[in-house]
């Protein structure tokens, strides 16, 4: 472990996580905190109050000129339109099957846009986009140079407003650029705990700045630095996909319930067989579950019917802190992706019972 530890890269804002106590871990190439106080207390603290999240191994792609906008298009299956200038957009990068290469934002800025996308991924959508770039198109992968804070909770306005930027009119997937020391700061209404919050796009050497800003300007109002645990268990609740467990390159969006990331009337990459499996319906679906009995889901456990027969996988689980139970996502044959359906997950040699639910969970 201590080599592969050497070998890892850093955020703009480690030795900030190491000077709060953050026990860190490897997470997709990075040293990242999977939690500060706990993962129960920054959950509760998220969904009643307010957490701050480093989120920087997120890499954020630019692309400009006047072909931008058609590149796009065909990349994404997405209709790019929607992203208008100061809109986000979320959809997916398929591969030629219309499997999930990649699941991201795109933040429209008139002729400009920003895609962000998982650290886990990055390197591949860079080498697809370097192998795919028509002339005309400016590309610049700003990963490196940005940092990406996410400030998540009901109280995001609160913070906001007293580190001196009144943010209660920016809509839900909706950004603006504020100033901040003499940089400019790129903040969208978006993130994955299913809060209100706020995602803030900043250059790496003003990083730390913003994060005690933040951190000093949310002290009345209960914010809390969070770690990786949280975000997963916090995501999960409502039923947010994670790519690497729940979406993949063998997973297409109508299987895995994102069709409405879809832009059915544009042409892009994977769309044939991706319209095939919509007409056709898919042999499995993604659905959600809670255990009927004592139990924790972890990826990878069979999904089994009422025989014993497999009939699926778990791709996500946990212990809900917020419900007190214990709750999973899972791709499970079509013809059991029916709500209040029972299955059974296969938790050490034994089938623990299972009720399918809708999703979110909360």
């Amino acid at each position: 472990m201590e080599e592969a530890t050497k070998t890892l890269a850093t955020t703009p804002l480690h030795s900030v996580h190491l000077a709060s106590g953050a026990r860190m871990v490897p997470f997709a190439g990075y040293e990242m905190p999977v939690q500060y106080s706990g993962l129960r207390q920054e959950h509760e603290a998220v969904r009643s109050a307010a957490g701050l999240f480093d989120v920087s191994h997120m890499g954020e792609l630019w692309f400009s000129g006047d072909g931008a906008k058609a590149y796009l298009q065909h990349l994404l299956a997405g209709d790019i339109e929607k992203a208008t200038e100061g809109r986000a957009l979320y959809t997916c990068l398929l591969n030629d099957a219309g499997g999930i290469v990649e699941d991201l934002l795109v933040y429209g800025f008139g002729s400009r846009y920003m895609l962000v996308v998982n650290a886990a991924n990055r390197a591949e959508v860079v080498s697809l986009v370097r192998g795919t770039l028509p002339d005309h198109v400016h590309f610049e992968d700003a990963s490196d140079q940005t940092a990406l804070i996410a400030l998540q909770g009901p109280a995001s306005d609160a913070v906001a407003q007293a580190l001196g930027h009144d943010l209660s009119s920016l809509k839900y997937y909706h950004h603006r650029t504020l100033g901040f020391q003499g940089v400019e700061v790129v903040v969208g209404a978006t993130g994955y705990t299913g809060e209100r919050g706020f995602e803030w796009y900043v250059p790496s050497e003003r990083a730390e700045a913003l994060w005690t800003a933040l951190m000093e300007a949310g002290q009345d109002q209960g914010l809390v630095p969070c770690g990786l645990g949280a975000r997963d268990t916090l995501r999960l609740e409502k039923g947010f996909c994670l790519h690497g467990n729940d979406i993949g390159p063998d997973r297409n969006p109508v299987e895995a319930g994102l069709s409405w990331t879809v832009g059915w009337k544009t042409d892009f990459r994977g769309k044939a067989p991706l319209e095939e499996t919509k007409s056709s319906g898919p042999a499995q679906k993604l659905v959600g579950f809670k255990l009927l009995e004592r139990g924790i889901p972890r990826k990878d456990y069979p999904i089994v019917d009422d025989g014993g027969q497999p009939i699926g996988v778990v791709t996500s689980g946990t212990q809900s802190p917020s419900l007190g139970e214990a709750i999973g996502l899972g791709y499970v044959s079509a013809s059991h992706a029916v709500k209040g359906g029972e299955i059974g997950i296969s938790i050490r040699n034994k089938t623990i019972r299972a009720t399918v639910t809708g999703i979110p969970f909360l």
